[in-house]
């Protein structure tokens, strides 16, 4: 049988905020335990929950950039459960009535464009967590200590429409929206420490068949490979118990990276399961037409919006306008470096390629070299003049990159110009045509590699230096 796989994410976004939802501690990663804690996010009696107004301006340009409407009123629910993580014996969430609906978003995959549909962005405090001693699971750990730091921290989680149809989909759309949060500065996107989890809700269906089949929520993904992973082994697990006449129990599972494997963790809760009702310490949210006015004000050049630009404007294909965008921190250090008067294509390349290059081999990211934007144009500029070549240009990024000193001035100590004089670089290539007698016949007898041989030869004699432009020249008169 054929069989069609059906995708649904609900991406959790901690929000970049330097207080926590409901409470003002500190909300930053990577602390003591329980050193950012108060009488409200530890759920004592008493304590009334106060709204952080910056998640709420996060949540309402983040339902902006995925074309959602803004909900003019909307209110906090509590969200039933027990765990040791959550105090309050509840979560401060949104129910039915959230900040924002109706989005969508457009991702691209194998150069196939597919709309995506979003359900609903709303805002929820993240509970604490579990350390387990002994094992990476509370079953099998000898005991579980409480960590209530990220208790009350500010996540806003997008639901997807379950549109997506494949692990690869899926990924495109998680790398979309978190090239998005990045953009908009309201989250750092930090799979690895947390500050975005995935959860996919994963079934499979005859093809062509309307009617969903069941569905396993596959929980807290924390990387794009688990994320394939994850729905590719439980698309499999599914079809075999289908196949072999079994049924999809509806249930919450657990992806562990480690045997590539899905377990099961819990039966999965209904929404009627959490018991939701409005928070009676909160008073519903009015959102009016200025707030969110003066919200869009805030909105940042979007990743596609830049895309386009740069195609329109300067020129740029759609792959190199794509690749230049992915992260917003290249993007501006590309637009600047040009800024500077290095042609739009050759910075391109140059980032992509030598200083992603670089850095990657270094484990450095751009922001803590002293390459500049003003450094990198002047280097791709000198090229530009054939001061150097671009082979030269490559030795030397390295050394910009750690010390911060200009091409100029790095290339003056290393005696390093381009050699362009044409009474120096005619002897350079009469001695190579000189040295290889039956090179220079396999070119008259019509062979064209052979030429190429003799141009690599005429820079090796030259360290490099040779102007290969005039190079070429000189070789053409001289064998004619």
């Amino acid at each position: 049988m054929n069989w069609e796989v059906v995708i649904g994410l609900e991406i959790h976004a901690q929000m970049a905020t330097k207080s926590k939802l409901m409470c003002n501690c500190d909300a930053s990663f990577s602390s003591e335990p329980n050193t950012h804690v108060c009488p409200g996010c530890t759920g004592q009696p008493g304590m009334l929950p106060v709204v952080n107004k910056q998640v709420v301006d996060n949540a309402i340009m983040l339902g902006l950039a995925t074309k959602c409407d803004i909900r003019k009123l909307n209110e906090f629910a509590r969200k039933s459960y027990f765990y040791p993580d959550l105090p309050g014996g509840y979560q401060i969430s949104q129910y039915d009535k959230p900040i924002c609906e109706n989005g969508k978003l457009e991702i691209e995959v194998n150069g196939n464009k597919r709309t995506i549909g979003i359900t609903r962005i709303h805002m929820e405090e993240d509970a604490g967590k579990l350390v387990h001693a002994g094992s990476d699971n509370i079953k099998d750990a000898s005991y579980s200590l409480v960590d209530l730091n990220r208790a009350s921290v500010p996540l806003c989680e997008i639901v997807s429409e379950p549109d997506l149809r494949s692990a690869e989909e899926a990924i495109a759309y998680a790398q979309k929206i978190r090239q998005i949060v990045r953009y908009l500065g309201v989250c750092d996107g930090n799979m690895e420490e947390g500050s975005m989890r995935c959860d996919a809700n994963v079934s499979v269906r005859p093809k062509g068949q309307i009617k969903l089949g069941t569905k396993a929520e596959v929980k807290n993904l924390n990387s794009f490979k688990a994320i394939e992973k994850a729905i590719n082994i439980e698309v499999e697990r599914q079809i075999d118990i289908l196949e072999d006449g079994g049924e999809i129990i509806q249930e919450t599972r657990h992806y562990n990276e480690a045997t590539n494997s899905t377990k099961s963790m819990r039966s999965k809760e209904d929404a009627h399961d959490y018991r939701y009702f409005p928070d009676p310490d909160l008073v519903p949210l009015l959102i009016d037409d200025d707030w969110i006015l003066k919200v869009k004000n805030l909105l940042p050049e979007l990743p596609e919006e830049k895309k386009e630009r740069y195609i329109n404007s300067l020129s740029l294909s759609e792959y190199d306008a794509s690749i230049i965008t992915t992260e917003k921190e290249t993007a501006d250090f590309f637009e600047e470096t040009i800024s500077y008067g290095s042609k739009p294509k050759e910075t391109v390349n140059w980032i992509m390629s030598e200083v992603l290059g670089t850095l990657n081999q270094n484990n450095l990211k751009l922001s803590e070299t002293k390459l500049t934007p003003k450094l990198l144009a002047e280097l791709l500029i000198l090229i530009d003049k054939n001061t150097i070549s671009g082979k030269i240009a490559k030795t030397i990024l390295p050394e910009i990159i750690k010390t911060g000193k200009n091409a100029e001035e790095i290339i003056k100590e290393k005696g390093l110009a381009q050699v362009s004089d044409q009474g120096e670089l005619k002897k350079i290539v009469e001695t190579v045509i000189k040295e290889n007698a039956k090179v220079v016949e396999d070119i008259k007898n019509g062979n064209p590699k052979a030429r190429g041989f003799l141009i690599g030869q005429i820079m090796k004699k030259s360290n490099g230096k040779a102007n290969p432009g005039i190079a070429n020249e000189l070789l053409n008169s001289l064998l004619n």
